[in-house]
């Protein structure tokens, strides 16, 4: 799969458009449901697309964590804002590491699993990863279910000089498809200067009875935890799926 320019060349805005502050409510949630599962304690995660290390920024201080990404650029964000956390290159479909975990993490970079495929080989990943009852938690952007467009949406962000307006047109150009598109424009005021870029991000869109089914197969029980509500209505809650005591998938 294509990786966005957001992801590549661009990802010095992702500070700017995502703050990490931003992300603070929200890891409150993360939290909890890896708390209330696995009891107390510096519990081992590994978090899959890490991306610039926004929410994992705010789970450090509770535990002890690895992390992993496809793209260098979004790496060294991550590297910056947690420095203490060892960092790997990888793939999530395909990772192996050394060791087991307590809990695997995947923030919204689930959203990069374009098939049913790409979905059962991150599944499996985590699954190879975690001790029996270990966890998995993993929040989707949209289910087939809540999916709403097309939809427009606008906002501004400023951070240390450098200013950014962002529109994303989310749309489904085949609804017979599992990919939904997100055509997003950049305007950038830097040094003075203003100029446009645009990115395409293509991500993946599954009915809630997929991804139940693909959970099962894996090996995990799965329930759902609400998040804090936000503009446009994507990512409104967490799958936490706890693996079988056996370790192995159904």
């Amino acid at each position: 799969m294509s990786q966005p320019r957001l992801y590549g060349e661009l990802a010095y805005l992702w500070p700017v458009i995502s703050p990490p502050e931003e992300y603070r409510e929200g890891a409150d949630v993360w939290r909890l449901a890896i708390l209330d599962k696995l009891g107390q304690g510096r519990h081992r995660v590994l978090e899959l697309g890490v991306g610039g290390g926004h929410n994992l920024s705010h789970l450090t201080a509770d535990f002890d964590a690895v992390a992993v990404d496809v793209s260098p650029e979004m790496l060294d964000l991550s590297r910056i804002l947690n420095p203490a956390v060892q960092h790997h290159l990888g793939d999530m479909r395909t990772l192996r590491l050394e060791g087991t975990f307590d809990a695997v993490l995947i923030h919204d970079a689930i959203a990069c699993m374009l098939t049913e495929t790409d979905l059962a080989e991150t599944f499996e990943t985590a699954r190879h990863h975690l001790r029996p009852g270990g966890l998995l938690i993993t929040a989707p952007e949209w289910v087939r279910e809540n999916f709403r467009a097309p939809m427009v949406l606008h906002w501004f962000r400023e951070r240390g000089g450098l200013k950014v307006t962002i529109q994303e047109y989310l749309h489904d150009p085949d609804t017979g498809d599992t990919e939904i598109e997100s055509v997003y424009t950049y305007t950038i005021s830097e040094n003075g200067r203003e100029r446009t870029e645009q990115d395409t991000h293509i991500t993946g869109l599954f009915p809630m009875s997929t991804w139940i089914s693909l959970f099962q197969e894996a090996g995990f029980q799965v329930e759902t935890v609400r998040l804090p509500a936000n503009e446009g209505g994507y990512g409104q809650f967490l799958f936490v799926a706890e693996l079988n005591i056996s370790g192995q998938p159904s």
